[in-house]
């Protein structure tokens, strides 16, 4: 699902399956997401660690969502501008039998350096579709409140805000607010 960006190249968004069906891109997408969410978490990105991931702990996400995805449980997209990996983004079902109609947009992340080219509402508006055409019902996500774009972004695309843990999120001395989200495809079109 190519999508434009306002530079030279043009933006394009792999699934999973299209991107391990190329073993050289899917190689250096490994280390290449290393680098994207090692820079955004060293950053003070909130994406789940507190200190940047290990490289080994990224590959090992990456291959359990190929896993997934190829269970039918996950959607993982990546974006591409030429050969560079620039983003990535996944969501997963919930593991609870009450709880399979629905999943959780899990993250989110773009390389640093071109935040404000539209990567991130692609990939966000790529993994929605994989969740209405897998047949999600309701597609969850959470946020850390200070993340006021991420939060802009997801309510533009449909998002609503259903609860909110006022100063839950502990990062040193500092609190922030763990922000749900939810986009309901029973009651969208």
């Amino acid at each position: 699902m190519p999508a434009a960006t306002d530079g030279p190249e043009e933006l394009i968004l792999l699934d999973a399956l299209e991107l391990a069906s190329e073993p050289e891109r899917a190689a250096r997408s490994g280390a290449q997401a290393h680098r994207i969410l090692a820079e955004l978490v060293a950053g003070g990105a909130a994406l789940g660690w507190v200190e940047p991931p290990a490289p080994e702990e990224v590959t090992e996400l990456l291959e359990r969502l190929v896993a997934a995805v190829r269970a039918g449980d996950a959607a993982l997209r990546a974006a591409y501008l030429g050969p560079r990996l620039v983003g990535l983004g996944y969501w997963q079902r919930y593991a609870r039998p009450t709880h399979r109609p629905h999943a959780d947009l899990e993250k989110i992340a773009v390389d640093p350096g071109i935040h404000g080219r539209g990567i991130g509402r692609a990939l966000t508006a790529a993994l929605i579709e994989d969740a209405r055409t897998a047949g999600i019902e309701v597609l969850t996500l959470d946020a850390r409140g200070d993340n006021e774009r991420a939060l802009g972004l997801y309510a533009s695309l449909g998002f609503t805000e259903y609860g909110r843990l006022p100063d839950f999120v502990a990062v040193g001395e500092r609190r922030y607010d763990k922000v749900f989200c939810m986009l309901d495809f029973r009651r969208t079109p």
